[in-house]
């Protein structure tokens, strides 16, 4: 690879930011990559790969169907037009107009992100509720469940939930307005893996329809995600992403999408046509995913500390600069290696020193200006470990 890299003149970096997508990824098992080569190989009916998926995501999540999409944005976007549309052809059609106007999904304002705008791209509209003055400053209250039930109207197509611990209300406070309306609840949970319990807990806490990465923890392809959950919204999703360039007398749905033989006739390419994952990807999505659900969490965890202590042991002590692991493992899964400084510039120059090398070793910074620098070991080897440890070294040793 990094002769094919040269020739492209494309130069590697060290990625200790995590498996973020503009760093491409994290980095694939070679069960995973030999399973996407051996896919890409042959030519086969892509309804019944995904029939494969929804088998093997079904068992990982205890949800009655799955699909294998192109990250978790296209699958948050597959969701809406599932909320929009159901399994009404002719809604599919039309999407992303919504004659209608049953087009609303709800959203906590606290919760608003820049991913949410897949759902607009499906043809929906977003209704914020609640004053997160816990975050602002003036006060400690977020959003309640009463205004999420005082938000629902006749154009409500749904309710957005971002999975994060600090989000109010709670995920079942929300499950339980929505049954109360016959309102879906789409959960997007892209980057809440580990722990691996999360693969069922948004169900079982009574999500219609949640959304991951595959690219992240799962150690996925980094284009790959999954849309798991109800089997009628499912279906939906999938049947808005397919080819559908077929004769309809011929065309037949597998028994995992049951839902789809309720059509009355079969629509044309939907709006999720672009979010099309290929034979590639969701083969090694599949393989990825059974390898996370079968490895060990304690095996996992062990790994990613021992990549973390190996840049703390090469690193050394060193003055004005303190490395720390933390030890609140339901806190924190993933055992990421903080870094600080004196102050925030110093810990700018030192981001920016790293960066700066050959290779550029790149790490979180959403903390820099409280002087910390975060290296995350899910993408790392201990031989980028150990190299992060003496750059870190050597720049702040020179960094006074």
């Amino acid at each position: 690879m990094s002769d094919l890299l040269a020739r492209l003149g494309v130069p590697a970096v060290i990625n200790a930011c995590g498996p973020v997508t503009r760093l491409g990824g994290g980095l694939m098992h070679p069960e995973v990559a030999a399973a996407m080569v051996e896919a890409s190989r042959v030519s086969l009916d892509m309804i019944a790969l995904q029939a494969a998926a929804c088998r093997a995501i079904a068992r990982a999540t205890g949800a009655q169907a799955g699909i294998v999409t192109t990250g978790a944005s296209a699958a948050i976007l597959l969701g809406a037009a599932a909320c929009l549309a159901g399994l009404d052809p002719g809604r599919m059609n039309r999407l992303p107009d919504v004659p209608d106007g049953r087009r609303e999904f709800i959203v906590v304002r606290s919760q608003r992100n820049m991913y949410d705008r897949a759902m607009v791209v499906a043809g929906g509209r977003l209704v914020e509720v609640g004053i997160p003055d816990r975050f602002s400053g003036p006060g400690v209250r977020d959003a309640d469940g009463w205004e999420i039930e005082d938000a629902i109207g006749p154009n409500t197509a749904g309710i957005y939930y971002l999975a994060q611990t600090q989000s109010l209300p709670a995920l079942p406070v929300v499950t339980e307005v929505a049954r109360r309306h016959g309102v879906p609840v789409l959960v997007d949970a892209a980057a809440q893996l580990p722990p691996a319990a999360n693969l069922r807990a948004y169900l079982e806490q009574g999500a219609d329809l949640v959304a991951f990465s595959g690219g992240k923890a799962i150690g996925g392809p980094q284009a790959s995600g999954i849309l798991c959950g109800r089997g009628d919204l499912v279906a939906s999703a999938l049947l808005q992403m397919l080819d559908l360039d077929v004769r309809p007398e011929v065309w037949a749905p597998p028994g995992e999408f049951a839902a789809l033989g309720q059509l009355p006739g079969l629509p044309h390419h939907g709006v999720g046509r672009s979010c099309k994952a290929g034979k590639e990807e969701i083969v090694g999505l599949v393989v990825a995913l059974e390898r996370f659900v079968a490895g060990s969490p304690d095996a996992r965890h062990a790994e990613w500390a021992a990549i973390s202590r190996a840049i703390m042991d090469a690193c050394g002590e060193v003055d004005g600069l303190t490395l720390a692991l933390p030890d609140d493992r339901d806190r924190y899964p993933v055992p990421m290696l903080s870094a600080r400084a004196r102050d925030g510039a110093t810990a700018v120059r030192l981001e920016a020193a790293l960066r700066a090398g050959t290779p550029s070793i790149q790490c979180q910074t959403g903390h820099l200006h409280e002087g910390t620098l975060l290296f995350s070991p899910v993408a790392l080897t201990l031989d980028q470990a150990a190299l992060i440890g003496r750059r870190l070294r050597d720049a702040a040793s020179v960094i006074r």
